[in-house]
């Protein structure tokens, strides 16, 4: 049975309780909380007026298709043509299309946890089954060849990886993913799904790496997923993208044709704008995103019973909550992340998702995709709601 998204439940929560008048810190939705750059926001704009409103190719329109070509050989060296690429509502439908693609009735999908809340799903969706993978906090919840390595069977279709990771922050360095390959490499007949939706949402100097990049066999195993969602703060615009071996890409794009057909016209407009125009919106977004997560980082692991790593990337902090398991705040007893979460909610209206969702119960997701007074404020809320434990 597909479950609903735990993420978007909580946050539905939120905005009733707003509604009714009562002052709520979110740190649920993982979406930037800036504007669209203006750049972008005028090339959809501009498509409306010039009358760009009709059908596209279910693919995508070619300069857009060219664009997501052009933007990984200059980003990660990566070769794809054109006919690689396919253009999708969202990065998430790409998911879908590619599990639909790789995965049938009776094959194995395997995810590292913590995951994203909607592969586990999607892996369903495909009739397949997930086969979930613990990794550990001292790993920094990075899967390990080791793991991978035990869990492959002559059912497993596909690996999901997720570099800069939701809801961790992870970033998989080139070395932790040579290892990786090296596992791969022994059995050619599992695909890999490379969500890199977060790609450009990483700190500290690092550098973003793509298992694709490392060997010319798995690139050819391997779907590339993306899109502007994160980076260019256009999550309502919904375009992503995959760029795959020919067969599969060609596949992807068949059952595309029949389930939506292809994206708005007028995002993937917006979306070549994002691609080939000024990058210093994103430049400027990461860079106070580093100053919210420095703040947040240290601001949780100076609350008695919450710890938290320092995420690489993306826009979220997965803290420790489990100290509070088996005590009560406020009357309402703490057994699991979700009562924690939803005390935190009802008795300190700060918004948050539990672990549970992410198949990690221990922990809580903090998404500081919002301003700092909030951060700020949320923060303080939640250290005094646990200081009331019994």
């Amino acid at each position: 049975m597909i479950g609903d998204s735990p993420t978007l439940a909580m946050n539905a929560r939120a905005q009733e309780m707003r509604r009714q008048g009562i002052d709520i810190i979110s740190f649920t939705v993982g979406e930037p909380d800036f504007d669209t750059p203006a750049h972008i926001g005028e090339a959809g704009i501009r498509a409306i007026k010039e009358g760009f409103t009709r059908y596209t190719a279910a693919a995508g329109i070619p300069e857009l298709r060219q664009a997501v070509a052009k933007k990984m050989k200059r980003d990660h060296g990566l070769d794809y043509e054109m006919n690689q690429i396919i253009i999708s509502t969202g990065a998430k439908q790409a998911l879908a299309n590619a599990l639909l693609v790789l995965a049938d009735e009776g094959d194995e999908v395997i995810i590292p946890a913590p995951y994203w809340v909607s592969y586990s799903e999607l892996v369903k969706l495909a009739g397949a089954t997930p086969v979930i993978v613990d990794t550990r906090e001292e790993d920094g919840f990075k899967l390990t060849p080791a793991q991978l390595e035990e869990n492959i069977t002559e059912r497993t279709a596909a690996l999901i990886l997720n570099s800069p990771n939701n809801p961790t922050g992870s970033v998989y360095s080139r070395e932790e993913l040579a290892g990786l390959v090296e596992v791969l490499k022994e059995h050619r007949g599992v695909y890999i799904i490379s969500d890199e939706v977060y790609e450009k949402l990483i700190y500290d100097g690092l550098e973003f790496v793509s298992i694709a990049q490392l060997d010319a066999e798995i690139k050819g195993r391997t779907v590339v997923v993306n899109g502007v969602s994160k980076s260019y703060a256009m999550t309502g615009w919904r375009l992503g993208y995959a760029a795959a071996d020919l067969e599969i890409a060609k596949a992807m794009g068949k059952i595309q044709s029949h389930v939506t057909s292809g994206t708005s016209s007028i995002a993937q407009r917006a979306a070549l704008e994002a691609l080939e125009g000024d990058q210093g919106p994103v430049a400027a977004m990461v860079e106070e995103f580093v100053k919210r997560r420095d703040y947040m980082v240290e601001a949780l692991n100076a609350i008695p019973g919450i710890s938290c790593i320092r995420p690489q990337g993306a826009f979220y902090i997965f803290a420790n909550v489990s100290a509070y398991f088996g005590r009560t705040i406020r009357g309402k007893e703490i057994t699991d992340s979700l009562s924690f979460a939803e005390a935190l909610l009802v008795e300190a209206q700060v918004a948050t998702v539990p672990g549970v969702a992410f198949g990690a119960d221990a922990y809580i997701r903090f998404s500081y995709a919002t301003s700092m007074e909030k951060i700020v404020e949320g923060v303080k809320r939640l250290a005094d709601f646990v200081a009331l434990a019994e």
